[in-house]
């Protein structure tokens, strides 16, 4: 039997090379993907707040990028859809809110309308003529410079120039980016029919999973925010997540996860379901943009070893899960498991920390968010804010209580909805009036859940904040925490409205923005040809200022976060929290043992030198730990 590797997109099967498909020994095609190996890149635009990566996909996928859209908001979703289709000439219905199932419809006609201008662009491109300027030029001047596909083009077009079959050529070969949807599995809000409660399948992340479902988008789902047992089993009900008569997935998952155990956990449920994880896609806990999903001290380079040193093993285990499954609900079953990608994200900022991931942890791709904000070409986000990313230094990036979620937000100093909010504090009018209402999780004090970060729930807090009679300090620490909460729902939605001058109802001139420490680095904006230049060490648009290994600087913040833990937490401790401190000890000096020997194998005396100076500053740190004696 024939086989087939490329080094350059690690399949067996090479999507950018005129390779046959293997066979297996029965005479079947091998299990088939349809979207993942698609892109030409080893990089992709991870979801971006709400607005930011909302219409990404249409500005990028016919160059063979791939990027994520956010689900929440199906109005925005709506709203852009109107937009859209004006400016492409395609027919336009509105889907009101009074529809049935409207959520739903919408987001499944704002995808199929996104991949329908995905196909108009990317057809224009491959008809392009190659010269200078044109579309067609710019995909490949955007490729690697590593790419067989590349490569390829470019002997063909040296020897003969654009003929005929050079086109047919092109027609084959060239390949869009996904267009993947986000759903934050936790964000799945119960919806009514004016008192009566409506069935689970029309809870919000389950709406937007059949939205997705139901579209004609060949791609994958991207489930963030940790596990939802009742939306994971709400899979099973889409025939699209299962292999097709030809093998194929038509529609895949992806995992974002924090740590091998939890992609584990994750896995093993789908797979006893008869549903694959086609990646799994690890995010640094701290040093990343948006909510911030903070382990007991785990850190990037050790987990990255962990999945990397078990990788086959998962792939085995779940796969001997999800062939029992598929044989158990009558599917046909795979001669051999499906491909399973593994690709990294958070605090990625230079070429050689690209490559870096790429070859000693053999990932698939890696995921650049923050320094995309300041590409216009990519992402959506307005001009003042541009203009205050531009600016923001490591000061101006900290780690806030500004999500209504209760987890922590990466977030910038006096951002536009931060002024507003603050300016409601000062009017003795904390709170925000909760116009969307996609965060209504908390139900502390109501029947029906409410949003912690509105004027309602607010309100009730601190009048029980005041019965507490706490002592001046501590009584002005728990107001700022309670009115911390920013309407994200609103504030990450405004910078679309506002770019593409659609009227906004609510804070109409505030913005929430969540960069990660990252964007420290970065002072201006650039091109997205400028943007691919220095992913792939082509060009260095990148501040000439120190900046630390992004491995360093994310043990630096959680250096930070467990001394911040410390002098949060009053002693005597409890059990709980004299076992999160002493995980936290060890799998810190776990990993500083890990980066030692990591740095050491590499030459890289800069690095080494850091490292020392985090260590002693988190032996402080651990100095002020109370003995687990007086728990």
């Amino acid at each position: 039997m024939a086989s087939f590797f490329c080094a350059f997109c690690k399949s067996d099967v090479c999507h950018n090379l005129s390779v046959a498909e293997p066979i297996d020994s029965c005479g079947k095609v091998s299990p088939k993907d349809m979207t993942n190996t698609k892109s030409p890149h080893n990089f992709h635009v991870p979801v971006m707040g709400v607005a930011f990566t909302i219409d990404s996909p249409i500005k990028l996928a016919h160059y063979g990028i791939s990027s994520v859209i956010s689900m929440v908001d199906d109005g925005l979703l709506e709203q852009l859809r109107a937009y859209y289709c004006k400016q492409f000439n395609l027919a336009y219905e509105e889907i009101s809110a009074k529809a049935e199932d409207f959520r739903a419809k919408r987001i499944t006609a704002y995808l199929n309308m996104v991949q329908e201008i995905v196909n108009i662009k990317f057809e224009h491109l491959k008809n392009a003529a190659y010269e200078k300027g044109s579309e067609l030029e710019k995909y490949f001047k955007l490729l690697p410079d590593m790419s067989d596909l590349k490569k390829d083009f470019m002997q063909r077009w040296n020897a003969s120039g654009m003929t005929n079959d050079l086109r047919d050529w092109l027609g084959k070969h060239l390949r869009q980016g996904s267009i993947d949807i986000n759903i934050m599995t936790k964000l799945d809000r119960e919806n009514f029919a004016g008192e009566e409660k409506l069935p689970s399948e029309f809870n919000d992340a389950h709406a937007a999973l059949r939205g997705f479902a139901n579209s004609n988008l060949k791609s994958s789902v991207v489930l963030s925010a940790g596990l939802n047992p009742r939306l994971y089993s709400y899979f099973e009900n889409f025939k699209d997540f299962y292999p097709n008569a030809s093998g194929e997935l038509t529609k895949q998952i992806i995992l974002k996860i924090s740590d091998y155990r939890s992609a584990l956990i994750q896995g093993k449920f789908l797979a006893k379901k008869g549903l694959w994880v086609s990646e799994f896609r690890m995010e640094s806990g701290l040093n990343c943009g948006g909510h911030a999903f903070a382990t007991d001290g785990l850190l990037m380079g050790p987990i990255l070893q962990e999945f990397n040193a078990n990788r086959a093993a998962l792939k085995e285990t779940l796969f001997e899960l999800y062939a029992a499954a598929l044989k158990e609900k009558n599917y046909e079953v795979p001669t051999a498991p499906y491909e399973q990608r593994f690709t990294a994200q958070g605090g990625v900022g230079t070429a050689e920390e690209h490559t870096m991931l790429l070859q000693d942890f053999e990932l698939d791709a890696v995921g650049w968010g923050s320094p995309f904000l300041l590409v216009p070409e990519a992402t959506t986000v307005d001009a003042d804010t541009l203009e205050k990313l531009c600016a923001a230094k490591e000061k101006d990036l900290y780690l806030s209580h500004s999500s209504p979620l209760g987890v922590r937000f990466n977030n910038i100093r006096d951002n536009s909805m931060a002024k507003e909010k603050d300016l409601m504090v000062m009017k003795n009018r904390p709170g925000s009036a909760c116009p969307k209402k996609f965060s209504v999780l908390n139900k502390e004090f109501t029947e029906d859940a409410i949003c912690t970060a509105s004027r309602q729930y607010q309100h009730l807090k601190l009048n029980e904040l005041k019965e507490k009679n706490l002592d001046e300090k501590e009584a002005q620490k728990q107001f700022s925490l309670i009115t911390a909460r920013e309407c994200l729902c609103v504030g990450l939605t405004n910078a679309a409205l506002m770019n593409y001058g659609i009227e906004t109802k609510y804070y109409k001139d505030s913005v929430s923005i969540c960069p990660g420490p990252n964007l420290a680095y970065y002072d201006k904006l650039v091109s997205l040809q400028e943007m691919v230049d220095h992913i792939y060490g082509r060009a260095n648009i990148m501040q000439n200022i120190h900046r630390p290994h992004m491995f360093l600087k994310e043990l630096d913040l959680y250096i930070n976060y467990l001394e911040e833990l410390v002098m949060d937490t009053p002693v005597p401790y409890n059990k709980q929290q004299v076992s999160m401190f002493a995980a936290f000890e060890k799998n810190l000096m776990d990993g500083i043992s890990y980066y030692r020997n990591f740095f050491e194998g590499k030459n890289q005396e800069k690095e080494l030198t850091l490292l020392a100076e985090l260590e002693n500053k988190l032996n402080e740190v651990l100095a002020g730990i109370a003995e687990p004696t007086q728990a």
